[in-house]
């Protein structure tokens, strides 16, 4: 049966609003356009501390433009709760490891998923040492993200550390069209490629082959 993780979120929004409680949350975020709706929405309801760990990221350069993006949107942002940043060293050869053996796979195969599971346990860790009462990711705001395996990998590495996961499937009730205003309206950079090196590469070639079709059309017309 297929989980309306946004449905289940809301529920347990629905719950800390009743309770006037103001939990703690730990959100793993891989850039600030992806992070925008999410803590303007998130930020109503939990004290967040933005995870900035993605050793995915390729090259450095691209690495600590994010990061520079995603700490000025946070200053930028008026927030009902206090926003902190939590930021983390380019450590690019634990994207490597963790992915040894699925560098050919294409992107949103088995490669993401390891990805996934990389920067989501950073971010279980973190909960459970700095006694978060969640933790989450922006990652499923993408529509190319596969929220399902997101929050299978979130659940267990929840049980793994014992803290708790909340749910989420951002990109539902507009959230996704929400982060591209928001990045218009902030001046916010957004990357044309998801961020590793490897998909990078996939992007120029598909830049390529769309360049080439649209010449040859040229040349036809």
């Amino acid at each position: 049966m297929n989980r309306n993780y946004q449905k289940e979120m809301e529920k347990v929004i629905e719950r800390l609003k009743k309770e006037r409680s103001v939990p703690r949350l730990l959100l793993h975020s891989c850039c600030a356009p992806c992070s925008s709706y999410v803590l303007e929405y998130l930020s109503r309801y939990f004290k967040i501390t933005v995870l900035y760990y993605n050793p995915n990221i390729y090259p450095r350069e691209e690495f600590l433009k994010r990061r520079k993006e995603q700490e000025e949107f946070i200053r930028l942002l008026p927030a009902a709760h206090p926003i902190e940043f939590l930021g983390s060293e380019y450590r690019e050869q634990e994207f490597y490891d963790a992915v040894k053996g699925y560098e050919q796979i294409p992107e949103g195969g088995e490669r993401c998923f390891r990805c996934y599971a990389l920067r989501l346990e950073e971010a279980a860790r973190e909960a459970k040492k700095g006694g978060y009462d969640f933790f989450t990711t922006t990652l499923s705001i993408s529509p190319l993200k596969n929220a399902g395996k997101l929050n299978e990998i979130g659940e267990a590495l929840a049980e793994k550390y014992g803290t708790a996961y909340l749910s989420s499937d951002f990109k539902k009730k507009n959230g996704y069209k929400r982060s591209t205003e928001l990045s218009r309206e902030y001046g916010i950079y957004r990357q044309d490629y998801c961020g590793c090196a490897f998909s990078k590469k996939e992007r120029e070639t598909a830049k390529r082959e769309q360049k080439s079709r649209q010449n040859s059309c040229n040349a036809l017309g």
